[in-house]
């Protein structure tokens, strides 16, 4: 996929709108939909995205179209000829269809790389906030554990925020209590409340708050200084998610750029390591 293929293209289009709710579920089936949508009639889109046909109509009309044939036909005159069918010959199992839907979903987050900004903003913002807390509920618990293991290797504090309850708030007040400035946010399918919650509550508290999401149309997107998508594949009985993994790790990169002793903690870590035999060689 190039940054000229359905889905990219679809994101161009509602990237900069003020969508409700609803009209973000809305958007965001399309982006799952993409080689389909400019084919789908208003009743079925509504069916695929679980909204009212009246809300499609409205959704159209938020993107700046007179009604929604009027945004399907600007989808087919965009899009492209039959490249996106070269490999219609082609038959692929379940199994092989999941793989290359993670590829479509990798290649994505390639073409929104291609603009370096966002995520060198958020790993300067990541960098200097002391403590770092790393939210992640459900779902998205083992991307928010996977990156604050590895962001604890060159930031003195990282706060894992994995579990919810009762006690979830009190830890963001203590985080920022200690001094904390930004919240780094993991949010996936299905989102849980106690999430979207938790980041209103940390926006209200000061917090720059970060956010790698399944689409720019999350539910936690309002709550979001900055947002960063990245797609999930749903072909597979449960989500496969590559591509948020993938853009934590390059966050991490982007936040070792701004410490300065990143590369000396790194190894550090090595040489202790080394004299305690913690791995196999």
């Amino acid at each position: 996929m190039s940054g000229s293929s359905p889905a990219a293209r679809l994101q161009r289009l509602f990237e900069g709108h003020r969508l409700t709710p609803t009209q973000r579920r809305i958007a965001h089936c399309m982006v799952r939909r993409a080689a389909d949508a400019p084919f789908l009639s208003s009743v079925e889109l509504a069916e695929l995205a679980g909204v009212s046909q009246p809300s499609v109509t409205r959704f159209a009309v938020a993107l700046g179209f007179d009604g929604y044939p009027a945004l399907r036909r600007h989808l087919r005159e965009v899009a492209p000829a039959d490249a996106e069918q070269e490999d219609a010959g082609e038959t692929y199992n379940e199994y092989q269809q999941a793989v290359r839907a993670e590829i479509e979903n990798l290649q994505h987050l390639s073409d929104l790389l291609a603009d370096p900004g966002p995520v060198e903003r958020a790993g300067r913002l990541l960098a200097g906030s002391r403590p770092l807390p790393v939210l992640g509920l459900r779902a998205a618990s083992s991307q928010a554990r996977g990156f604050g293991y590895f962001a604890a290797k060159v930031h003195p504090d990282v706060r894992i925020l994995d579990e919810g309850g009762s006690m979830l708030l009190d830890r963001i007040d203590s985080a920022r209590r200690a001094g904390a400035t930004a919240l780094m946010c993991f949010a996936l399918p299905r989102h849980p409340k106690e999430c979207v919650e938790a980041l209103a509550y940390a926006g209200e508290q000061g917090f720059t708050v970060v956010t790698v999401a399944d689409s720019a149309f999350a539910p936690v997107a309002k709550h979001s200084d900055l947002l960063l998508p990245a797609a999930i594949g749903s072909g597979l009985s449960f989500d496969t998610v590559c591509a948020p993994m993938l853009l934590g790790r390059v966050l991490l990169e982007a936040m070792c750029d701004e410490l300065p002793d990143a590369q000396a903690r790194l190894e550090e870590f090595d040489v202790r390591a080394a004299a305690r035999g913690l791995f196999v060689e």
